[in-house]
């Protein structure tokens, strides 16, 4: 029998920043019970740390390098994807899916979900209109994109509420029917800057909260561009007492999330489907939120913004309480899965792996390494890769040093050991490893020059 799926897709959700992932503070009660019936992946990274990009990796199943759509619009390579690819949305269609977005699109600058063959499509760019039916004020914005306090609006008037609303509408309207559906949300949240309603806003006390581990980073031996980043947003000189209340807003955005899992979780039991459906719950990257002193997620590889949280449930299917390390390329490996789940085909472009038999407990660690990418993005084009296994991570930075990290003791990734001679053994092993991925992906950044940095170690 296909199962219905729900995919809540956020954006810039940290990996740590949830109680099931160890986080002493962050109340997430629904998202820790919704792993507890089912999965927590625990190695899940993104194929690459941007909106748009991995957003398009999503849909059509491939690495950016294929699809083309490697930067947001409004920057130095604003393309959409190639034309013609297949998409996950089509195989579920085909396969007798009824089809319902609601949220952010960022996948097509002219195109919408009807185009990528969903039924339904709730744009996230309407709350404003619905604010305004309700006599509302519009959102506050004074402070940028370091959020504040939204005093006009109760949890359930936020945006993350209007978005539940629609989401729940999707799902009774579609119960209603013979076929299985699948719904996607995709909120903005918890995306700075946080904009958070009470109690939420001051849920949690700026005193209260530790520094990341990555927190306390010189940058030194690293890239210029990272200092630059700080620079160019104007936090290079921020200290923990800057950054913690911007953090405690963060937080509260992530626990207002919850309570809107708690409502969509509630209606699927309301209506008796709850056993016949899979909900998945991840994120397109991380965000730097303080760490490295950062923002954003430009121009860097750190696990702050490549590591994701993934948790899925589908009871009599996935084990309850089950820890799954396995690596996994969030993306493309969710849209090989999509399909596999509801018994479509899977299209012979698509570059993931599907999920399936992890979820079965058919299948272990399929995976010894992950990998990511990224192409440049605000501050000009760079291009960058990145290989981790359990305990190394090596960034190829095509024109700027390059970075090695032992994770086990440097779980911060301070220290930058690329060009220490004691560890060149493991730069070698790591760069001829990612020359092979890159050779089997057919990596547009793959050239006779760029293959001589990697297999002749002719870096700096």
């Amino acid at each position: 029998m296909q199962p219905n799926i729900i995919l809540v897709h956020v954006d810039q959700h940290r990996f740590d920043s949830l109680g099931v992932n160890g986080h002493p503070l962050v109340k997430t009660p629904h998202l820790d019970r919704l792993a507890a019936e089912g999965a927590n992946f625990t190695h899940a990274f993104c194929p690459i740390p941007l909106c748009i990009p991995v957003r398009n990796s999503l849909i059509h199943g491939v690495w950016t390098s294929k699809h083309l759509s490697i930067c947001n619009w409004e920057s130095e390579a604003p393309r959409p994807a190639r034309e013609g690819l297949p998409t996950f949305s089509q195989s579920l269609r085909t396969a007798g899916y009824n089809l319902g977005y609601v949220g952010k699109w960022h996948v097509h600058p002219q195109k919408d979900a009807f185009d990528y063959g969903f039924h339904e499509y709730v744009p996230e760019e309407d709350y404003a209109n619905w604010r305004a039916e309700q006599g509302l004020p519009r959102r506050e914005r004074s402070q940028g994109w370091f959020g504040e306090s939204d005093p006009h609006i109760t949890p359930e008037q936020s945006r993350l509420g209007w978005g539940a609303s629609n989401t729940i509408r999707l799902i009774e309207q579609f119960s209603q029917n013979d076929a299985p559906f699948f719904i996607r949300w995709d909120p903005s949240e918890p995306h700075l800057p946080n904009i958070v309603p009470e109690p939420y806003a001051s849920m949690y006390n700026p005193k209260d909260i530790v520094p990341w581990p990555s927190f306390p980073d010189s940058l030194e031996k690293k890239p210029y561009i990272q200092k630059q980043q700080r620079r160019t947003w104007q936090v290079d000189d921020w200290t923990w007492e800057n950054w913690s209340p911007i953090v405690a807003r963060y937080f509260g955005e992530i626990s207002l999330i919850d309570a809107q899992i708690g409502r969509i979780l509630a209606a699927l039991e309301a209506l008796n489907i709850a056993n016949q459906t899979l909900v998945i719950y991840t994120s397109d990257h991380g965000d730097m939120c303080g760490g490295h002193g950062m923002i954003d997620k430009h121009y860097i590889m750190y696990d702050d913004v490549v590591r994701v949280p993934l948790i899925m449930r589908w009871p009599d299917v996935i084990k309850a309480n089950t820890q799954q390390g396995a690596f996994v390329s969030s993306a493309i490996d969710l849209a090989a899965t999509f399909c596999d789940v509801a018994g479509g085909v899977i299209p012979d472009t698509f570059s993931g792996q599907s999920l399936l038999p992890i979820m079965k407990g058919q299948a272990t660690d399929t995976r010894e390494d992950i990998f990511s990418m990224y192409h440049g993005n605000q501050f000009g084009l760079y291009t960058q890769r990145m290989v981790r296994d359990r305990e190394w991570k090596y960034i190829w930075n095509a024109t700027a040093e390059d970075e090695l990290y032992h994770l086990p003791s440097d779980a911060g990734e301070l220290n930058n050991l690329a060009a220490d001679p004691a560890y060149q053994t493991e730069v070698t092993r790591l760069r001829h490893r990612l020359y092979d991925w890159m050779n089997d992906i057919r990596d547009l950044a793959l050239n006779p020059w760029t293959e001589a940095q990697l297999l002749n170690d002719l870096k700096v």
